[in-house]
């Protein structure tokens, strides 16, 4: 038999070896701890099957054992967040409720003090001028001391400002006369009325509304013509005023989207103070022109009617600081909280302001007039509502397409 033959062949060289493949055994950590002195440490062989594992070319997933081994164990990022978040959550609703506190109460202080001042000194238009004089000061002390950081001020920033401030001139001056002539009550019932004129100027510049938003002004519309009619005090004056009231924050609205727009940096307190600055240069030399000659007569007899100076100088001087505070906190609340929230929260504090101004001076209110302020309040309520789900619906339109 020869040597080369393939039997002595199969029989000298020996088949190859199929590979072996060495698959890593899930290790309890517990038995690789060794004790020394006292502490535990990990033992080493759990380190070398961990490059073992690595350099056979498997990739550990988040699962593997392998890797929570070699790995100290770590609280859950999501639990923590949860933990840091919670507190800050019921430390912004604390400040959300002082916030509207504040909103509530220096608006029912503003239209007291208003109200006293404007029945011993039927000047409104020196009123407003005053309660202007004062918000600008304060902004301008709130700027100089850096509790307020100052925008820039560029000249295409104050031109944007003139419109915006002469409609809020108009309203504020037209707001006062209404306070002067009538009940405080029935110029707030009035006041509610200002979705309606809204809802009517935007569709007349190219706005559309739902039919929801339509149907919510009715309420409106018949609830202010129930209290008009039924109102005690009622005085034509104190109706144009507030009528006149409303038209012009409307369009201070209106405008102020348009115009404002390449300013959205500005916050609403330096925007706020910014247009009262203006308004007051607006104002003064047209409340000069209108009443200054009655101004010092007006003010012996209001001493006269008070008894102390100091009496009369005490509600002008409340009535000029919180109109700007409340203002102030209106705006800081803009600033936290959704449209909605807010249109509610100024709904509800036309209700608090008509009830506590009519315990303050006793104001004589028939049912009739009574139901009409509720209806019409009611209607601000469910446009507020309906308005907010119209701007839900556009945002989801703008982010589908």
């Amino acid at each position: 038999m020869s040597l080369a033959s393939p039997h002595h062949l199969s029989r000298l060289v020996a088949p190859p070896a199929k590979p072996r493949v060495r698959i890593p055994r899930r290790i309890d950590p517990a038995a690789l701890k060794v004790p020394i002195f006292g502490r535990v440490y990990p033992h080493p062989s759990l380190d070398s099957r961990r490059n073992l594992v690595l350099d056979s070319g498997f990739s550990p997933n988040r699962g593997s054992f392998v890797t929570r081994a070699a790995t100290p164990a770590t609280p859950e990022p999501e639990s923590e967040a949860a933990a840091v978040t919670e507190p800050e959550k019921r430390n912004k609703t604390f400040q959300l409720a002082v916030v509207f506190g504040l909103w509530y109460f220096q608006n029912i202080v503003f239209n007291i003090y208003n109200k006293k001042a404007l029945n011993v000194f039927p000047f409104p238009w020196f009123l407003a001028t005053f309660q202007l004089f004062v918000g600008s000061v304060w902004m301008l002390l709130l700027w100089s001391f850096k509790l307020q950081p100052c925008p820039k001020i560029s000249k295409s920033f104050v031109v944007a400002l003139l419109g915006p401030a002469l409609f809020h001139t108009i309203g504020h001056i037209s707001a006062c006369v209404s306070f002067s002539k009538v009940a405080v009550s029935f110029t707030h019932v009035i006041k509610s009325a200002e979705p309606v004129f809204s809802v009517v100027f935007s569709s007349f510049l190219g706005d559309s509304y739902p039919l929801a938003v339509w149907l919510s002004i009715l309420p409106i519309v018949f609830g202010c013509s129930l209290a008009a009619v039924t109102e005690v005090s009622f005085n034509f004056g104190g109706l144009w005023g507030a009528m006149i009231s409303n038209v012009g924050f409307v369009l201070r609205n209106i405008y102020s989207k348009k115009s404002l727009q390449d300013f959205k940096e500005v916050n609403g307190l330096n925007l706020y103070g910014w247009i009262s600055i203006i308004s007051l240069l607006y104002l003064l030399p047209v409340a000069i022109f209108v009443e200054g000659s009655q101004w010092i007569p007006g003010y012996h007899k209001a001493i006269e009617t008070v008894g102390k100076s100091s009496t009369f100088y005490l509600w002008v001087m409340l009535s000029g600081i919180f109109y700007h505070l409340y203002n102030q906190s209106s705006y800081q609340a803009l600033d936290d909280i959704s449209p909605l929230t807010f249109s509610v929260g100024n709904t509800m504090k036309r209700v608090v302001v008509i009830v506590s101004t009519v315990l303050v001076f006793r104001n004589p209110v028939r049912p009739l007039n009574a139901l009409g302020s509720a209806i019409a309040i009611f209607g601000t309520f469910l446009y507020s509502q309906a308005n907010s789900a119209k701007k839900a619906k556009s945002v989801a339109e703008e982010k589908k397409s």
